[in-house]
Formats: structure tokens, sequence, C-alpha cells
């Protein structure tokens, strides 16, 4: 099956400063994370993680786009992508 993404709930990890979202493959849950340095500039706002969301947000099918992509290569229990996934 293809990975998709039907449930746009996401978290941000501030101790790791990424945002974590789901994917699925039929009926497998595949976690990821993405490190915030690859959709948007570092923060030290109070208000970073609601920054951090909506970035993710706004950046969501190219993100869905990589994920798939790094999902492709190798199966995995977690992934996590990095802004060098994103060039």
């Amino acid at each position: 099956m293809a990975l998709t993404f039907p449930n746009r709930s996401r978290s941000y990890d501030d101790e790791r400063q990424r945002v974590r979202f789901l994917g699925h493959d039929g009926m497998f849950e595949v976690p990821f994370f993405i490190e915030v340095d690859a959709f948007s500039k570092p923060s030290s706002s109070p208000s970073a993680e609601a920054e951090y969301l909506k970035a993710f947000d706004a950046s969501l099918s190219s993100i869905h786009d990589v994920a798939r992509e790094a999902y492709s290569h190798a199966r995995k229990n977690i992934y996590v992508l990095t802004s060098d996934d994103f060039r």
C-alpha cells in the first residue's frame, strides 16, 4: 500500500526541537519527526510552539512528499526528516 496521511494531528517536541506527525501504510502507523530547522528558523519566543506548528501546516504538502520519498527508500521504526531531506 501507499503511505497516506489521513490524520492531520501533529505535536511539537520542545526538548528535541521537532514536530511529530503520523503516516499510515494500510493499518500500520508510521511515525515521523521533522526537525524545525527544516521548515522554519529557530525561535526562542514564548510562542515558538505555535509558530512551528503554523509553519509545519503551511508546508504540509511538501513535508508529506518528502516523507513519502524517505519511506519509499527503507522501512524503519521511525523517520526523522532534516533540512538535508528538503534539498
